[in-house]
């Protein structure tokens, strides 16, 4: 069915009757759908009977409405792209994107699809199926394959979202494994023993900024010189306009010191910071399992930095500053366990508890001994319990008062033809 109105103009007086109004000389449209199509476009006409008189001969005749031409999968790609790089993602967000869009082609070409409205629920569920990815990685893969989805749908490029029925993966997050002391004292002395003796001072004093700061991998390796200031590592600043500082022991900064004279402390500023930090996580790698310490990574030392800082009392909302948490929520998430002072509240609870060793006989009586005798109450209303309610409730008596009302009620019952009768 089409439906024509009138588009008014800006400079219309009547625009804001609205869509309804059709006595000024604003163009009319036409909505609606035709042969299944649906069409929104001007009629090229102001006259309303002609308009009326061309919509009834398309509907008569059932014209055939011009189908636009639909998208390629790679052209709704790169639009995505160029839309996320105006909107200043970060570039390895863009990179996900990338990878993903790279996956999702080579998935189409195999299966023969072209256009972007070929890929239905079922063609979205079979290209979910081929990643190796999962836990956290799958989830979120599967919010960026959304995302690129949401963007292509709100564009009018499909009638629907495929990927809003994807039901999100089964997550086994895996605990917050801080290192222990003597694990990160096997690190450092682990670095003595590494092969590479130039690499190892950069490595040395990668390993205590790390544990020390609380950065990220990435972070710590595009480290610049002018974020140390003194003693202290600028962090952010944060929205308030205040800068947030960390500061570092005294052979924390020795270790930088060591590093040879240059912008930055890890990385040259020529490559990828992507590149860069594969190198360093690799040479990390090779350290931990000279240490002995095989299942550590970059992000214990992150770890370690936050739960040494809760085991020694530190607000778990002063930790959040410190990492750059966006909420305490995401601390909370993570580092909840580890809370000192909830650690002590919870075991002095339990404490409270205990009493004496033997059990208090009265608290327990009440469920054991002879149940006491209940006193009698007379209720103010005629209907109604002690308590109020306005529900009839009857009141526990001995089996011979029952009995009592009952026969009460029957005499009276008798007696009362009698009493009519005299009357």
């Amino acid at each position: 069915m089409l439906t024509i109105y009138r588009r008014h103009r800006k400079n219309c007086k009547q625009r804001t009757e609205g869509r309804g109004y059709r006595r000024c000389l604003c163009p009319i449209w036409v909505d609606g759908s035709l042969n299944g199509i649906e069409m929104r476009k001007s009629l090229r006409l102001r006259d309303w009977q002609r308009a009326q008189e061309l919509v009834r001969q398309w509907e008569a005749e059932g014209q055939h409405v011009e189908k636009p031409k639909p998208l390629t999968l790679k052209e709704a790609c790169e639009r995505f792209l160029v839309d996320a790089e105006a909107r200043n993602l970060r570039e390895p967000t863009l990179y996900k994107y990338r990878l993903l869009f790279r996956q999702l082609q080579a998935f189409a070409t195999a299966e023969g699809l072209t256009w972007i409205t070929e890929l239905d629920i079922d063609w979205v569920r079979r290209f979910r199926a081929s990643w190796p990815n999962k836990n956290i990685a799958a989830r979120k893969k599967l919010e960026a394959f959304r995302a690129f989805f949401r963007f292509v749908h709100e564009s009018g490029w499909i009638a629907a979202n495929p990927a809003s029925h994807l039901k999100p993966p089964k997550i086994t997050e895996p605990p917050t494994s801080p290192f222990t002391r003597e694990e990160f004292a096997a690190i450092l002395a682990a670095c003595d023993d590494y092969r590479n003796k130039e690499n190892a001072v950069r490595l040395r004093a990668l390993v205590l900024l790390l544990r020390y700061s609380g950065l990220r991998i990435r972070d710590a390796v595009t480290l610049s010189r002018k974020r140390i200031q003194g003693d202290k590592l600028f962090l952010y600043t944060a929205k308030t306009g205040t800068p947030v500082y960390c500061p570092l022991p005294p052979y924390v900064i020795e270790a930088l010191s060591a590093i040879p004279a240059s912008t930055y402390f890890f990385w040259t500023g020529l490559s990828k910071p992507k590149s860069a930090v594969g190198d360093w996580q690799r040479s990390l790698k090779k350290l931990l399992v000279l240490a002995g310490v095989p299942d550590g990574h970059a992000h214990r030392f992150r770890d370690t930095f936050s739960v040494e800082l809760l085991l020694a009392g530190v607000p778990i909302e002063r930790v959040s500053v410190l990492l750059g948490h966006q909420s305490v929520r995401i601390t909370e998430k993570h580092y909840a366990p580890w809370v000192r002072a909830r650690q002590e509240q919870l075991e002095a609870d339990v404490r409270r508890t205990w009493g004496t060793h033997e059990p208090i006989r009265r608290v327990h009586g009440g469920y054991t001994e002879n149940a006491a005798r209940v006193s009698s109450f007379a209720s103010r209303r005629k209907s109604g319990g002690g308590g109020g309610s306005r529900t009839p409730v009857r009141k526990a008596l001995p089996s011979e008062d029952y009995m009592r009302i009952r026969f009460h009620w029957v005499r009276r019952r008798r007696s009362e033809p009698a009493r009519n009768a005299g009357d």
